[in-house]
């Protein structure tokens, strides 16, 4: 390891002979690249702990063994490249760098691969994968689908070589001559996933527009292998996108004895390739001979409907009477009714005068006269109240109705000028309240007693105009003669 302090030199030795004091960032910086540089590969292996995905995509982490602890960092470009998903307790095999965070005095390593440290680890990371999938609901039985019973197009996601293909075609033409859809992939090694998702996705996309017709029933086949091999089928997205697909799926990965997640996901699981291919597809002999015996169960059953009806029609026959024998009796049973409805009219009849006679000796006219009677008197009481009520009312609104009249003539504003006064208005209408208002060569609106209105124009300046204070006295009208007219005192009339 390189040392943190450099050699002496002298840049380093102050003028006082002792040695040049280093800042805090530089001693930080120096140290940060004295690890870069001795450590710039180092292979870890821990087991992980304070997890933390951050939203900005990076992933913080502590390493850990039984004594000791480092700090980690996987930046957002490194993670998609990693070939697990850091999981808190999950033991790994990781390399990178190691270096300082001078912010905080802290060392930590920079991860750029990570993988899990042996098969036990690769499994408890399974098994937690498989119990989150579990607790959303992936697994759930009324969530899968059913598989069609006679599937027109079957779409096939394996390897184009090999043995599984041939087998599935070879047992769907004996079982159930269809159209089949293989969509080429690798079902082995980092690849493997994602191309079987996006085989999954775009059988799913397929339209008419396609040219190639959407299946109905998807195969995820795959022959067998060790837990290495089948490794890539226990992938997250793999297992979300078998759950998302919209197509019955059936999982047909290894054989009877491997189980991989989306085996839990898919609509249904087939123990080997073969048996996948007999799920998906009826056999063609057997519906047709279940047709014929169908057919031949019908034509028997139709035909002893037939002649049930045919022997119940004719026990049905004997039972009924003739026609006339049936004429004949409608017929005496009117002859009888007819004969007794005379004598019941004439009797119902009877019945209901006796009952008018009964009833008419109770009534007379002072059944009627005494109601009319006692309604009279309320009515001439209700008379003599109204009369002299009316009377007070209009009364009383004669009196407000002369007030109102004396009101209107204290308020009318042209009765001021019958004494002599006169209403000035400027050229816009507006009225003119005071003096000071008025400017010099305004031209302003009077209006006196007898309605006329005369133009004027004002002569002089007001004092806050700062002109002569004194002005020129208008000269005095003429007293106007007395107009013949009512008196402004005059009281008004009774309109009534």
């Amino acid at each position: 390891m390189t040392d943190v302090a450099p050699e002496a030199s002298p840049d380093t030795v102050a003028q006082d002979g002792n040695a040049r004091p280093y800042s805090v960032s530089e001693l930080a910086f120096a140290l940060k690249r004295t690890l870069e540089d001795a450590y710039g590969f180092v292979r870890l292996r821990g087991e992980l702990s304070k997890v933390t995905h951050h939203s900005n995509g990076h992933v913080y982490l502590t390493l850990k063994d039984e004594r000791a602890a480092i700090d980690g960092v996987v930046w957002k470009g490194q993670v998609r490249g990693l070939s697990i998903r850091p999981e808190q307790g999950l033991e790994v095999i990781v390399t990178g760098k190691i270096t300082a965070y001078p912010a905080g005095s802290r060392y930590q390593i920079v991860i750029e691969t990570m993988e899990a440290a042996g098969m036990g680890a690769l499994l408890a990371q399974l098994e937690r994968l498989k119990a989150r999938l579990a607790a959303e609901g992936l697994f759930a039985p009324e969530r899968k689908k059913p598989l069609p019973s006679m599937p027109a197009v079957v779409g096939v996601v394996t390897s184009p070589t090999g043995a599984v293909i041939r087998d599935i075609l070879h047992r769907i033409r004996d079982r159930w001559p269809c159209r089949v859809v293989v969509w080429p992939v690798v079902v082995q090694g980092d690849a493997a996933a994602a191309q079987v998702s996006a085989a999954i996705r775009g059988f799913c996309a397929l339209g008419p527009a396609a040219g190639v017709p959407r299946p109905d029933v998807l195969i995820v086949a795959r022959g067998g292998g060790s837990v290495e091999d089948l490794w890539p089928f226990n992938d997250e997205g793999l297992a979300r996108t078998v759950a998302d697909c919209p197509i019955p799926l059936i999982s047909a990965v290894g054989h009877e004895t491997d189980t991989t997640l989306i085996d839990f996901v898919s609509d249904r699981r087939a123990p080997t390739p073969t048996a996948a291919a007999e799920m998906a597809t009826p056999v063609l002999a057997e519906l047709k001979a279940l047709v014929g015996d169908l057919g031949s169960r019908m034509h028997r059953c139709g035909g002893r409907v037939v002649e049930d009806r045919r022997a119940r029609v004719i026990h049905a026959e004997r039972a009924l009477q003739r026609v006339p024998d049936l004429v004949r009796l409608a017929e005496q049973r009117f002859d009888i009714v007819s004969g007794r409805l005379g004598a019941a009219l004439a009797k119902n009849a009877a019945a209901h005068e006796r009952d008018l006679v009964r009833v008419a000796s109770r009534l007379s006219p002072l059944l009627l006269q005494r109601p009319q009677a006692v309604q009279r008197q309320r009515l001439d009481a209700v008379a003599q109240r109204l009369q002299p009520a009316a009377e007070r009312r209009l009364a009383r609104a004669g009196e407000r109705l002369e007030a109102l009249g004396k009101l209107l003539v204290s308020v009318d504003p042209d009765r001021p000028l019958q004494r002599g006064f006169a209403r000035v208005a400027r050229a816009d209408g507006s009225l003119v309240r005071s003096g000071a208002e008025l400017v010099s060569g305004e031209t302003v609106a009077m209006t006196f007693g007898d309605k006329v209105t005369r133009s004027a124009v004002v002569d002089g300046q007001g004092p806050a105009g700062g002109g002569d204070p004194v002005a020129k006295p208008a000269p005095k009208p003429a007293k106007p003669k007395a107009r013949p007219g009512p008196a402004a005192t005059s009281v008004q009339g009774d309109l009534f």
